[in-house]
């Protein structure tokens, strides 16, 4: 079997949850984030986390929170992750790494070959970092707009270990995206739904089993 790891984000019913830990997802992420459409309130992502204690890494999504939005997010939720997706700096990054005690994955937007070169920077802050497209001007949300970026940048880039995919990926190009870029972890969350913020059970199970169907031409961990 494929050793692709698999994230499947914005999940906001125990239906959805259900249907992600089912199909064997590695990774169930929940967004904190009051302008997206996946937003949970930090007492709702707490319950589906509980629900998925021992069956997944669970990810709790924030944008460049506070102090105190920290500390009440890791009392709420109890997540094994912190996923980042705003404009915080690499100090940033390194604070609240320290001053939560949990292991931080940092979203990072590409566009252009010149966005791969800070990547070394953030990854002596981050425990891990998620490559989504930029978001386009004026978009309201920093992640979660189902457009992907030039994957062939990758191809032929030194990426630190525990880098994941993301961006315009689901179940119809997933194996195409790994492929071009080499990376052995991604990340979904508008590839699974119906409309935003609307996962379907359906989805998530084919989008695992396209992801793991065959191999990656190289593994980064």
């Amino acid at each position: 079997m494929s050793n692709v790891r698999v994230k499947i984000c914005g999940l906001s019913t125990e239906t959805t949850l259900d249907a992600a830990l089912d199909a064997g997802a590695d990774l169930v992420g929940f967004v904190h984030f009051a302008k997206s459409p996946r937003h949970l309130s930090l007492e709702a992502a707490g319950r589906l986390a509980g629900r998925a204690g021992g069956r997944a890494e669970r990810v709790l999504l924030l944008v460049d929170p506070d102090d105190d939005l920290l500390a009440a997010a890791i009392e709420a939720v109890d997540p094994d992750l912190i996923q980042l997706h705003g404009r915080e700096s690499p100090e940033r990054v390194a604070f609240l790494r320290r001053h939560g005690g949990r292991p931080i994955m940092k979203a990072l937007g590409i566009a252009r070959a010149e966005d791969l070169a800070a990547l070394a920077v953030w990854s002596d802050v981050a425990d891990r970092l998620l490559l989504d497209a930029k978001p386009p001007p004026g978009a309201p949300l920093p992640g979660g707009n189902g457009i992907a970026f030039d994957w062939d940048l990758l191809a032929q880039s030194r990426l630190p270990e525990h880098t994941m995919l993301s961006g315009g990926i689901d179940a119809s190009n997933v194996a195409e995206a790994l492929a071009r870029t080499g990376l052995s972890a991604v990340d979904v969350s508008s590839g699974v739904e119906v409309r935003p913020g609307e996962k379907d059970p359906a989805r998530i199970a084919a989008f695992v089993t396209a992801a793991r169907g065959r191999p990656t031409i190289r593994q980064r961990g």
